[in-house]
């Protein structure tokens, strides 16, 4: 039997902690409430860890959250050696705060580079400390140092970053709004999650699931650590926080 729980990240990535209620164990032992703010692992994003509380106070750690049957059945994966709750149990939940805002920044810086290189995206994976965006580009033509520059300017910028949804219908009318080459985004329920960036979308607007920082500025200073040749016609962006490095 799947669930369905209510995916309150989607709403307000900000919030961190939340009360929930217990509605399944499954055969492993993974926890499936009826809602959640711990994001599960999906589009290069890595999932939340945190804790949830007992009515007793006693905790249960999240070592990591996931999808189950389908991308709305999330999965709080205990820690080795964890209590297991009672469905029906109500539990206070609280994400790693300092780690998800680490990925918020990341994931952001991210979008942003899809701007500054507007090529179809052949993968990418969202770290704490390193990120990577890999893009179908015959010929580079880049050099990290003026891919930095770019970002920074949209960093520094300060544009908003926020949320709408459109219908199916919508994103098939506007196909250039999926970046992936080969990826689409998940079909079925009538409704495509996209986030935006700038006032009216005027610096970017793509189907994307994860969570994000508010404003560009909050991303703080990044810049490209590397850029690597994978394959005749892939290139590998990788994304760190801090500055450039001098040569």
């Amino acid at each position: 039997m799947a669930f369905s729980t209510e995916a309150v990240f989607r709403d307000d990535a900000y919030l961190r902690e939340t009360e929930a209620t217990v509605v399944g164990i499954n055969d492993r032992g993974g926890i499936i409430l009826d809602r959640t703010i711990f994001y599960a692992t999906s589009g290069g994003q890595p999932g939340d860890t945190g804790v949830m509380l007992r009515p007793d106070g006693s905790p249960i750690a999240v070592a990591a959250t996931i999808t189950g049957e389908h991308k709305d059945e999330i999965i709080h994966v205990p820690a080795l050696e964890q209590a297991v709750p009672q469905v029906g149990e109500k539990l206070r939940l609280a994400i790693d705060w300092p780690r998800r805002l680490l990925l918020m920044r990341m994931h952001a810086a991210c979008h942003l580079l899809t701007v500054v290189c507007p090529y179809p995206i052949t993968g990418a994976a969202v770290g704490e400390e390193d990120s990577r965006v890999d893009f179908d580009i015959p010929d580079a033509g880049f050099t990290k140092e003026d891919v930095t520059i770019r970002l920074m300017e949209l960093v520094q910028a300060n544009h908003p970053i926020y949320t709408r949804w459109i219908s199916e219908d919508e994103l098939a009318a506007n196909p250039t709004l999926v970046k992936s080459k080969n990826v689409r985004p998940p079909s079925g329920t009538g409704r495509i999650r996209l986030v935006c960036i700038g006032d009216n979308a005027s610096i970017d607007s793509q189907p994307c699931g994860g969570t994000h920082v508010a404003s560009t500025a909050e991303i703080g200073e990044i810049h490209i650590g590397k850029i690597e040749k994978k394959g005749r016609e892939n290139r590998r962006f990788r994304i760190r926080f801090g500055a450039m490095l001098a040569n």
